[in-house]
């Protein structure tokens, strides 16, 4: 099935300033930028919740504790007065997601030690870094393929160089890639034989490690995920063009709002 935006060429010159004008009014770009935010903790309480089934005592009970604390962060979204405000809510719940990320993998060879980057300090740092960056590279695909302009987002502001609309949507995929990356460490499908380290601390995937990594996501994109708007699964491939195009049609005004994804219960 193709998830494209139909309509003639010119259509495309009409979407880009409906997205443009969307940007540049700070209160319809807040909008927008809360339903992505909410999306994301959401997900991400989801996923930390579903960790804690699977855990033992007293790691069940950590776990779960920092889903409480997503989930009055994500009570609190609504509230946020600007983009500031909104990052802020958003920075307060990364922190706790990222504490669940550590207890999850504290037993394994590659333990998580807090989420840092340029340069990773860590394996799993190494792995969120390099994953994201392949989602990202599909999101930007995406936007392009649906008219979108993947430099203008509204939570991401536009930056020279910066894939800001990519990276909107991508706040909205980071539980679904998390999910793989941390299922990998915790399987021990990757480990430490798969990293290098240099002089200065930086930790990136060896070339074996890359090769290793790419295998797994590539035969992830067969996954069949539930899609709560579409009340319907769609394979993981296709999500990056699935959410560029519902964005497209509502700004486009065929939705009246934007139905971010959110992974399943």
């Amino acid at each position: 099935m193709r998830y494209v935006v139909g309509g003639p060429r010119g259509g495309n010159v009409h979407l880009r300033l409906a997205q443009y004008e969307r940007a540049l009014d700070d209160g319809r770009a807040l909008t927008l930028a809360k339903t992505i935010v909410a999306a994301k903790i959401h997900s991400g309480e989801r996923l930390v919740r579903r960790w804690a089934r699977d855990a033992d005592e007293p790691d069940r009970f950590r776990l779960n504790r920092r889903g409480d604390r997503l989930r009055r962060r994500l009570e609190r979204v609504d509230s946020a007065r600007s983009l500031d405000h909104l990052r802020g809510i958003e920075g307060d719940a990364a922190r706790s997601y990222f504490q669940a990320v550590e207890i999850q993998t504290a037993a394994t060879p590659l333990p998580f030690v807090g989420r840092n980057r340029r340069p990773p300090r860590d394996p799993v740092n190494a792995l969120l870094g390099f994953a994201y960056g392949l989602a990202t590279a599909e999101l930007t695909g995406a936007a392009d393929a649906v008219g979108l302009d993947h430099q203008i987002g509204f939570l991401h502001r536009p930056r020279s160089g910066r894939p800001s609309l990519s990276l909107d949507l991508l706040e909205e995929l980071r539980p679904v890639v998390d999910r793989l990356v941390i299922r990998m460490v915790t399987r021990r499908e990757i480990g430490p034989e798969h990293f290098t380290r240099t002089p200065g601390g930086a930790v990136y995937l060896s070339d074996d490690g890359r090769r290793h990594f790419l295998g797994r996501w590539e035969a992830a994109k067969v996954d069949r995920l539930a899609h709560p708007f579409l009340d319907r699964e769609v394979d993981r491939w296709a999500l990056p063009m699935v959410q560029a195009t519902l964005l497209a049609r509502h700004l486009r005004g065929d939705l009246t709002h934007y139905p971010p994804y959110v992974i399943g219960a």
